[in-house]
């Protein structure tokens, strides 16, 4: 009988939970920037990882559609990027560039990037730093993907074999795809911690 009172208790506290995080979720901004769709294509995945968690909301938008107060509505942030000569894409350093700085409001949300890049060893790395120093000038805490083979993030390569037969159909390759849904639920995951 004693049993029966706990396992309905403990029931009982995780539905009570389940419905305090429903009904204040945590938000996940994921903003990208994709002139080929690649980083497009990574972007969606990232979403998909993130909603696949209970008690988020995730709202992602191309990066010409945000704006410093989206950052300033979410829990996290996570942001994609192609690589440009092993740097981020330009719209992408001055979407951060318009967060405001004074009083730190980005302080303690989670941060996290996800990049595409043409080959191995092109700049992906490099890259997903960059954007990963950039939010740690805003005090965030950064993560990196799901495991150690996306230490920083999760990136894609969409032009070297034996990836480049993908691009020609203009996909990603599912490999890389499933680092970035890794990559959303996790950010989703840490942020429920917070």
């Amino acid at each position: 009988m004693k049993k029966n009172i706990i396992i309905l208790v403990v029931l009982a506290l995780l539905f009570f939970r389940a419905g305090l995080d429903c009904a204040n979720p945590k938000k996940i901004l994921i903003v990208y920037y994709s002139a080929t769709g690649h980083t497009k294509q990574l972007a969606e995945a990232v979403s998909a990882g993130a909603k696949s968690v209970i008690g988020v909301q995730v709202k992602l938008l191309p990066v010409k559609e945000a704006k410093a107060a989206d950052a300033l509505w979410a829990d996290a942030v996570i942001l994609g990027s192609p690589v440009y000569n092993a740097n981020m894409a330009p719209a992408i350093l001055e979407y951060i560039n318009s967060w405001p700085f004074e009083d730190a409001p980005m302080r303690d949300k989670i941060g996290a990037a996800f990049v595409s890049a043409g080959g191995i060893s092109a700049g992906e790395e490099l890259t997903l730093m960059t954007i990963l120093h950039s939010m740690l000038i805003y005090e965030m805490i950064v993560v990196g993907g799901r495991d150690w083979l996306s230490a920083f993030g999760a990136s894609a390569i969409v032009e070297e074999e034996p990836f480049g037969k993908t691009a020609k159909t203009g996909q990603v390759a599912p490999y890389f795809l499933k680092k970035a849904t890794g990559l959303g639920k996790r950010v989703a995951q840490i942020t429920l911690r917070f």
